[in-house]
């Protein structure tokens, strides 16, 4: 299998601290990877690119991961004005770094900065400062099968401005860190309840875009039934309260007598890499994929169910308890059509099944050793 290399461009760190960053890496990172979570544990680099109202995106800066200093008047903080990605770099078996699809997470990001009044990263410039990223903090790459390198884009409006409108000055940072599986227990069938009080988007938001604000709102439902003894909340659509959108922050699918389902993307889910990934394995495998409206009464008979994202990768669902109803999936493990879906996108991640789509990019990583 042949994977696209994305080699190093120039940029503006200098020298000197690209010496130092070459040095850092031959020394292993202060953490155990069999016991890594999804938390946060900082890693030694960053990266931040700037642009003023009126100007182009030019290439940022690496620099050693730490504070940042903005204005009490930024947009982000006051108004919202902000978007994430979520990545992974992975190790293979061989020792090569690689990600997935980045592309795609550079068009969602686009996407995204438009949707909340921001100028766009070029995809060139994205992609380039992602893998730089990666590369100053290869020791922080978890060896192959104990976790990823997360690897968080953002974009904010960081001037400062009293008046609801975009923000004078933007500030587009990456950092990352190593983790290990989002829910706890790992490949688990995972337990959601239906929400019938609390809402994730609604029609003409902005709920397709990875927006900031689109996080905080979530964290009091998914609470709420984390004390009940679920992992997760499962969204209904806002209007009808009958139609699945979400799990959480990841995409929804169920299967039915060998059919796959997942909501359609109509302005109020995200539409995920990861989604658009296990469409594409499920059809490889024969499978027909129904993008539509799917009724939580349909879903309460289906045959297995998961959710996926970035950080879930595919998350078995076990249980959905809705109203009255409470429903075990699957007999409670893990479903034959979620099991091969999962070991097909993970091999693929990292290179033990062939990458037919051409999804893999391989990070080289200069002056370090594999």
């Amino acid at each position: 299998r042949n994977l696209v290399s994305l080699a190093p461009r120039p940029c503006e760190t200098s020298k000197a601290r690209v010496a130092a960053m070459s040095a850092q890496q031959e020394e292993q990172p202060p953490c155990d990877w069999d016991k890594l979570g999804f938390s946060l544990l900082t890693t030694d680099t960053m990266y931040i690119a700037q642009l003023q109202e009126g100007d182009s995106w030019a290439p940022g800066e690496l620099m050693p991961y730490g504070d940042i200093k903005i204005s009490p008047a930024a947009g982000v903080l006051n108004y919202g004005q902000g978007i994430f990605e979520g990545m992974k770099a992975q190790r293979t078996e061989a020792g090569d770094i690689v990600i997935f699809r980045p592309n795609c997470n550079s068009d969602r990001f686009a996407a995204s900065a438009a949707r909340l009044g921001m100028p766009p990263v070029p995809e060139d410039m994205f992609i380039d400062a992602v893998r730089s990223v990666v590369a100053a903090n290869a020791r922080w790459v978890p060896p192959s099968g104990k976790g990823a390198l997360y690897i968080r884009p953002c974009l904010w409006g960081s001037g400062g401005i009293l008046g609801v409108a975009p923000a004078p000055q933007f500030t587009f940072c990456i950092y990352a860190c190593p983790v290990g599986p989002y829910f706890k227990g790992g490949m688990s069938p995972i337990a959601l309840h239906v929400s019938d009080e609390y809402h994730r988007a609604a029609p003409g938001g902005q709920g397709g875009a990875k927006a900031i604000g689109n996080y905080a709102p979530g964290m009091v439902p998914c609470m709420k039934v984390k004390k009940q003894g679920f992992n997760e909340i499962l969204y209904l659509d806002a209007v009808e309260h009958r139609y699945v959108e979400e799990a959480g922050a990841a995409n929804f699918f169920c299967v039915k007598n060998g059919v796959v389902y997942t909501p359609a993307l109509v302005g109020t889910i995200l539409p995920g890499i990861t989604r658009m990934s296990v469409i594409q394995l499920a059809r490889d495998l024969g499978h027909e994929v129904r993008e539509e409206r799917v009724d939580i009464s349909f879903v309460m008979e289906a045959d297995e169910c998961f959710c996926t994202g970035t950080a879930a990768v595919v998350a078995p669902i076990g249980r959905i308890q809705h109203g009255e109803r409470d429903v075990t999936f699957a007999g409670g493990e893990v479903g034959p059509l979620t099991r091969k879906l999962y070991d097909m996108l993970t091999g693929i991640q990292v290179g033990k099944v062939e990458d037919k789509h051409d999804w893999v990019r391989k990070v080289q990583v200069p002056n370090t050793k594999a």
